[in-house]
């Protein structure tokens, strides 16, 4: 779409269009930021069906602590997209 002329323009319409553009990068930007969340989300479910490297016959207290640390990360995402725990209103 061809830049308006600000000096032939309505300035009501000049808005618009900057509000209109400014929609476009925001949503383009999210587009691609929803992108990396989807491939990472992709790798954790792999790793997690691979038991996150652990052999399950091995399994220590080392591993418990260190699936709790990734537990408890996600926890924190979740109450914050959730409006959960210390998020809930």
């Amino acid at each position: 779409m061809p830049r308006l002329n600000p000096l032939t323009t309505p300035r009501h319409q000049l808005r618009a269009e900057k509000a209109r553009r400014n929609h476009d990068a925001a949503l383009a930007a999210f587009i691609g930021k929803k992108a990396e969340v989807d491939e990472m989300l992709a790798r954790l479910q792999a790793l997690s069906d691979d038991h996150f490297g652990f052999d399950p016959e091995a399994v220590n207290w080392g591993a418990v602590g260190s699936i709790d640390h990734v537990a408890s990360d996600l926890r924190e995402i979740t109450n914050f997209l959730f409006g959960e725990g210390e998020y809930a209103e």
